[in-house]
């Protein structure tokens, strides 16, 4: 009997399981590894939206099945955010879908739109999803560096032009995982006039819309034209720490919604009632919450940045999502990312991601969570003073590392894309 299945043979070996063995093993030992690695939000789901499911529950009538495409109150509650939040009008009835999560939804739209012979231009680095949602589904893709948003643009046109077949679709992630990059209205107009041109449909994750530091990230559906071709997925996890609840959305084009739907229809009968309720209540209610969690993160985003660089590691500050991407510190540039992951848990035990895990092009980085308190963030800096002095790699004595500056690509580079 073959066990070589054929797409399980093009998943590679996950790259966290390794750096989670390591954590579980030191754990085992009695070692107090703080935890920066996984996205997973530490915070409290709002009171009023536990209750409304603890209340929504007790009704005897709300544990059959539910509705695959989500409760249309849930559907009215997203269009009616999008409308607040982007000036956006949504059909509830065509152009919103209920998924359980944003990964989910990823996912089941990428088996909705892509079979074997398919190209799908994706980011690198990117959320891992973004390339293995398609490879599950039997695409092939192209990996577009991306180490700023510009880059990506200015890199897409030579992408196409070496693409056999032309793309099918096209991957947006901002603000992005695991980069933390932001982009404004102009970089999605240039992107909507490129895949209009070469006649591609965009797939945009927005999970990380409301965890932001300075202006608030916008829509791609703010863009004329961008729903003859785009949808977006966001989720309920990261705004109202809800990541377990497993409730997100995809909105826009009403094709990829309608196939995105089909697909479901097959697969899920949607999330339990009272969570579709709840989501609804997060919604529709004060949202005094999502402005006290956005500004934790931001205690921590300052705390950590602060903090690391004083120890000896330069680390950029981030202007969104719940993560800072930061260069491996250069005495340990060689060994790449995963190496270095697993010498900072052993050594200073402190657990971060590796920037591997997310392609190739992210070798040089890892990705660090704010998913602890701003004492035990604290606390990992002193323990990465202690490793960087250990290994001759510490500033010295009342210095701080300096944070490099990005490399921008110019206008000209940028718009390039669209030509």
């Amino acid at each position: 009997m073959r066990l070589d299945f054929h797409k399980i043979r093009r998943l590679p070996p996950y790259v966290f399981e390794q750096v989670n063995r390591q954590k579980a093993l030191l754990r085992a030992e009695g070692a107090d590894v703080i935890d920066l690695g996984m996205g997973n939000p530490d915070l409290p789901t709002p009171p009023h939206i536990v209750e409304k499911l603890c209340e929504t529950a007790r009704s005897p009538d709300v544990h059959g099945y539910s509705a695959s495409r989500g409760i249309p109150g849930l559907r009215r509650a997203l269009a009616a955010y999008y409308q607040r939040r982007f000036g956006v009008g949504l059909n509830p009835d065509t152009e919103v879908c209920v998924t359980l999560g944003s990964k989910e939804g990823f996912a089941n739209l990428a088996q909705a739109i892509a079979a074997p012979g398919d190209t799908i231009l994706v980011p690198n680095p990117s959320y891992p999803l973004h390339s293995f949602g398609f490879i599950m589904a039997g695409a092939a893709i192209r990996s577009v560096q991306a180490h700023s948003p510009e880059e990506y643009l200015s890199n897409l046109s030579r992408a196409v032009k070496h693409s056999v077949p032309p793309p099918t679709a096209m991957v947006l992630c901002y603000p992005a995982n695991p980069t933390a990059q932001v982009v404004d209205l102009d970089f999605y107009k240039e992107a909507v006039a490129f895949a209009r041109k070469h006649e591609i449909w965009i797939l945009s994750d927005l999970a990380y819309t409301e965890i932001y530091f300075e202006e608030p990230p916008p829509s791609i559906l703010q863009v004329d034209g961008a729903r003859d071709i785009a949808v977006e997925v966001t989720t309920m996890s990261k705004t109202y720490a809800m990541a377990g609840w497993r409730v997100g959305f995809a909105a826009g084009n009403d094709k990829l919604i309608a196939a995105l739907a089909r697909v479901k229809s097959y697969l899920d009968y949607g999330a339990f009632t009272p969570v579709q309720v709840a989501a609804t209540a997060a919604l529709n209610g004060p949202q005094d919450c999502v402005d006290e969690m956005r500004e934790i993160y931001r205690s921590r985003r300052d705390a950590l940045v602060d903090s690391f660089t004083r120890a000896g590691w330069a680390v950029p500050s981030p202007k969104a999502s719940m993560f800072a991407w930061a260069p491996i510190p250069a005495p340990f540039a060689d060994l790449g990312s995963l190496e270095f992951s697993l010498r900072l848990m052993r050594e200073a035990h402190v657990a971060v991601a590796p920037g591997v895990g997310f392609g190739e092009h992210g070798d040089q980085h890892v990705r660090l969570a704010l998913v602890e308190n701003e004492q035990r963030i604290r606390q990992a800096a002193r323990n990465i003073r202690k490793f960087l002095e250990a290994n001759g790699a510490a500033p010295a004595k009342g210095e701080a590392a300096k944070a490099p500056e990005p490399a921008r690509p110019t206008r000209r580079a940028t718009r390039s894309a669209a030509q």
